[in-house]
């Protein structure tokens, strides 16, 4: 993987073994990437950008507008979001064990212990929203493989910065963001579709995207739904 950078905008270029080119514009501010075919040099990469350049304004205009969320302080009236669910946080002092509790629709409460810090507040937080998103995903997964007619050997939930979703085609495993926990459940579910696609699929090409028209006919709306949410005010995207 290398950069080039051309009328101010800096490149991702990764050669792997497709037939096409990959050109992406990727969240939270817009950063480009190209994947190209292994004989495919740099001349030719850069005069394929230049024919995108106003396609890769466009879409890093609309990052721009996206709304941010700010750092989390985790202290009580703060707003967080659990699928696709806006509440506000409550900070209740307790010397019994950390939890978290939603209360109602407009609450959640965060138990901790008087004296805890922000990281170890974030760090019940962040395990609440683990456990959350494991409890949704066994079901999604089994609906999904009966559907579809292939088997997921594995998957795990992960903080990942660049991807909602990853697929390790050789070994039948997908990763999850955890960040899904915040985004409504179709979202997770078409996450977890795009990932089972590419065990039949393993590029973004126009198979990928039939495959996905006929297992999910409505994914583009739940892709546009997705990259609608404010953004973490960390780098990550998909």
């Amino acid at each position: 993987m290398h950069y080039i950078s051309i009328s101010d905008i800096e490149i991702e270029v990764e050669r792997k073994d497709i037939k096409n080119m990959h050109l992406s514009v990727n969240p939270p501010d817009g950063w480009v990437r190209i994947a190209i075919p292994m004989n495919i040099d740099d001349d030719a990469v850069r005069l394929f950008v230049i024919s995108k350049l106003s396609w890769i304004h466009k879409q890093q205009r609309k990052f721009d507008a996206q709304p941010r969320q700010s750092e989390r302080e985790m202290v009580s009236g703060e707003s967080h979001y659990y699928f696709g669910d806006r509440y506000l946080l409550n900070v209740v002092y307790q010397k019994g064990h950390p939890k978290v509790v939603i209360r109602n629709k407009t609450y959640i409460d965060l138990y901790v212990r008087e004296g805890s810090d922000l990281s170890q507040r974030k760090k019940v937080f962040t395990e609440w929203y683990r456990r959350q998103l494991k409890e949704r995903i066994p079901p999604l997964l089994s609906k999904w493989e009966e559907f579809i007619g292939i088997t997921v050997d594995d998957w795990q939930v992960k903080q990942m910065k660049t991807k909602w979703g990853t697929c390790n085609i050789e070994e039948r495993r997908i990763w999850i963001n955890l960040e899904l926990a915040k985004k409504p459940e179709r979202c997770l579910e078409y996450i977890i579709v795009h990932e089972m696609i590419h065990l039949l699929e393993r590029h973004h090409n126009e198979r990928f995207i039939a495959l996905m028209d006929q297992y999910m006919p409505n994914w583009r709306l739940n892709r546009d739904e997705l990259n609608s949410y404010p953004l973490k005010h960390e780098h990550w995207g998909y």
